[in-house]
């Protein structure tokens, strides 16, 4: 199980002021330790959990920062995951909420897109080229810019 306390200088003689305190049962240290095949910063941020347990060898963030060649920010944020989130989120990387840029087209579009794609082609075309749909997304006011490979992307996942 792991609790998370606020404990403030002059209520626990022994530890200094932690805002998270990591225990692991049993289970989550066999969990931590494993077997396999891991990415490095997952195996980095195992030990280092198993390093800051209160009810293991309990070592600060100071410690552990030097021991395993990290900032004690990252220690902190290690602590400060399995506390709030749990084991797994300690673990593994953080989940982008957003993307760094948005999708385009939008849903909405993608049904234009593919609409578009499978209607008959202009007059003088055989077929639909990628550059003939973009510039159609463009002059339909679907998108104000598109490129042809994003039109091929969005093509390629539908079909």
């Amino acid at each position: 199980m792991i609790v998370g306390v606020f404990l403030k200088a002059g209520y626990q003689e022994r530890l200094p002021m932690i805002k998270y305190v990591v225990r692991l049962t049993e289970e989550e240290r066999t969990e931590v330790i494993g077997k396999g095949k891991a990415a490095a910063r997952k195996i980095k941020h195992a030990n280092v959990l198993l390093k800051l347990d209160a009810d293991g060898p309990g070592w600060s963030d100071a410690q552990a920062a030097d021991a395993f060649d990290c900032s004690a920010r990252t220690v902190f944020s290690i602590r400060q995951r399995v506390v709030e989130a749990g084991l797994e989120a300690a673990l593994e990387r953080k989940k982008r909420e957003h993307p760094p840029r948005e999708r385009l087209p939008d849903g909405d579009g993608e049904a234009q897109l593919v609409r578009l794609a499978c209607s008959a082609p202009p007059e003088g075309q055989a077929r639909w080229t990628l550059a003939l749909l973009a510039e159609s997304l463009i002059e339909l006011q679907v998108v104000e810019m598109i490129s042809p490979q994003t039109v091929m992307r969005t093509l390629k996942k539908t079909f």
